[in-house]
Formats: structure tokens, sequence, C-alpha cells
């Protein structure tokens, strides 16, 4: 089992205050004879419908002194994921959940909102501290 990361329980904390149930820690699924873990499953009712909305959380906490070595790694990562969830899973939303102060700095510069563009990379911004989320963006 893959170590836990140093946010976990913030992220999975402010997902709950956001009416969030979480269903999976990990998330553990296999694409052919690939065994995948996301960090977190979750889902919400939604009014609206009848079943509810469901998402994958991957946690990244940036804490490396390479920003780009970190993003490099999680890109992979969360392209990865989103390819073995599209074949079982496809109705649920992969997110990418990063902390607030690399978000306004690193996921500023043009060379990560190209990429987070270009790869159609869903993004939570959290705080840690404070357990809350800040923004999502699809």
């Amino acid at each position: 089992m893959s170590a836990k990361d140093t946010f976990h329980e913030s992220v999975k904390r402010a997902l709950e205050k956001e009416q969030w149930v979480i269903t999976a820690d990990p998330l553990k699924f296999k694409f052919g004879n690939i065994k995948f873990q996301v960090d977190l499953g979750a889902e919400r009712l939604v009014a609206a419908e009848r079943g509810g909305e469901k998402i994958a959380v991957e946690i990244k906490s940036f804490l490396n002194p390479s920003v780009i070595t970190d993003f490099y790694a999680a890109l992979g990562q969360f392209l990865s994921y989103r390819l073995g969830l599209a074949s079982v899973e496809p109705n649920r939303k992969l997110y990418l959940a990063v902390p607030i102060d690399v978000y306004r700095t690193f996921f500023q510069s043009e060379f990560t909102q190209a990429a987070v563009q270009q790869y159609q990379v869903l993004l939570i911004v959290y705080d840690s501290k404070n357990e809350v989320i800040v923004q999502w963006t699809n």
C-alpha cells in the first residue's frame, strides 16, 4: 500500500464539510492487470437526479524541492488514473487536489495553465490549515 499524502486527512475533512460522503479511502480498481489506488472516492446526492455525483480525488502536497518534478509525477498519475477509471467507472470524475499556495504560484504560470487546459485536469484547490476547499475547477 502506498503512503498517504501529507494533507490526506485535511482534504478528506474538507470534502466532508461540503457534504461529500467518502466511500473509499483509497479507491482501488483494476484496468487489465494493472492495479490502481486513487487517494479518495466520494459521492454526493444531487437533488435533481435519482443517483448522485461520484468523484475520485488524487491528493498532492507539492512539498518536494522541485515543484515541476512534483507536477510531472502528479500529471502522469492523474492521466493514468483517468484512463483506468474511464473503463471501470466512466461516470466518476477524477480531480487533482492541490494546496492553495501552490495553486496561487506554480499553477498560475503559463506552462502549468496550458498543461491543465490541454490535458483537461480537474482541480480541487484546498487550504490544509483550515481544512476547506477553496476552489473547484472544471
